[in-house]
């Protein structure tokens, strides 16, 4: 069963981390929320409070098979500037695992140094990133080697869907697709 780790920090983009988690435990993907410190209790950038399962703090690269961070400016910033998140996306990026990001949090991805030439992101945040490789409006989500990037709230099912395409193959993703009417994505 493939494990896949989305932590959350204040700020977070409520839509991006509940459609990640939902049609990632519709594909029967095992979803850690985690938590940056001993608080469990995580509010997002519009007031939606989310329940996490673990601190990150005792999670290793070892354990899980991809990471996936939700945008969200705030909780971007706390994600990029968390020690905890920063030594995850180095480890699994030197294993090759893959890493995941959506909306701002590309910006932490490029702050760990495993963003790789082409992403995508929330338009604007790129002149915070770099523009040299930034795909702009041209797809929903772009994958680079081990990384895939998405644009923001509109992509966040697309963006999940290609998560489990990339670990649990094209037959989910299309039956996943289908059952949730996402047929715009690609």
């Amino acid at each position: 069963m493939n494990k896949v780790l989305v932590p959350l920090a204040k700020g977070f983009e409520e839509i991006e981390a509940v459609t990640i988690i939902d049609v990632l435990r519709r594909a029967a993907i095992e979803v850690l929320v985690a938590s940056l410190d001993t608080n469990n209790l995580i509010k997002g950038a519009n007031g939606i409070t989310v329940q996490t399962d673990v601190e990150i703090k005792k999670i290793t690269s070892d354990e899980i098979d991809m990471i996936v961070l939700p945008g969200g400016w705030d909780g971007t910033h706390a994600l990029a500037d968390d020690e905890n998140v920063q030594r995850l996306l180095k480890e699994m990026d030197a294993k090759g695992k893959n890493i995941a990001a959506i909306c701002a949090a590309p910006f932490a991805l490029n702050k760990a140094g495993v963003l790789k030439q082409n992403y995508t992101c929330y338009p604007s945040v790129e002149e915070q990133i770099r523009t040299e490789g930034y795909q702009g409006d041209s797809a929903m989500v772009v994958e680079d080697g081990n990384v895939l990037t998405s644009r923001g709230p509109a992509t966040a099912i697309c963006f999940a869907l290609e998560i489990v395409k990339k670990l649990k193959g094209q037959e989910k993703y299309e039956m996943l697709k289908g059952g949730l009417l996402a047929t715009y994505c690609k």
